[in-house]
């Protein structure tokens, strides 16, 4: 199967989970007032992830000030998910689960097999996406890696940026053009 990625500034790929003890998430439904960030992460398995959403989860008042919506989500089961909910300090963070591997690779993220226990069968490796108000791609940050995310600081910093000075999306030309 080929791996293909969304270009920045196009629309991005539809985007519905449910989240626990909320309401489902729907991307077409979203209205952030400046953007939508996605937190693709691999799941309970995962201490790094456990660490970013634990951090996020203490860095979501600062997202909100700058009017950005915070979503995280992975292809857990609703167990494995509750059983996050109960091990890991996410505070307010919506936590999304049952993310269907055909969405995890229409947002191009790269997909797991089952190395050793306790990994589930399949899963996501970890992401995010940066999008308008209108659903169109500003940025992804792809890994087929746990480690090496971005710093949630330099994050903010940088949407801060991009709010302020309304900068442009960048890396949209396509590769032979």
């Amino acid at each position: 199967m080929n791996h293909t990625t969304p270009l920045p500034g196009d629309s991005a790929p539809a985007l519905r989970f449910r989240v626990l003890g909320g309401e489902a998430f729907d991307l077409s439904d979203a209205k952030s007032e400046n953007i939508t960030a996605i937190f693709f992460y691999r799941g309970v398995h995962c201490p790094i992830c456990k660490s970013q959403l634990e951090e996020l989860s203490g860095k979501l008042e600062a997202f909100h000030k700058l009017g950005v919506e915070v979503r995280a989500v992975s292809m857990d089961s609703h167990e494995r998910a509750e059983r996050q909910a109960t091990e890991w300090n996410v505070g307010a963070l919506p936590i999304g689960y049952g993310l269907s591997e055909e969405s995890a690779r229409a947002w191009s993220l790269f997909i797991s097999a089952k190395a050793k226990d306790p990994e589930p069968d399949r899963f996501a490796e970890p992401g995010i996406a940066v999008l308008y108000p209108d659903g169109r791609v500003y940025a992804l940050h792809l890994q087929n890696v746990p480690f090496a995310r971005p710093r949630l600081d330099d994050l903010l910093g940088g949407l801060k940026f991009i709010i302020e000075n309304d900068y442009p999306v960048r890396g949209s030309v396509q590769a032979g053009n």
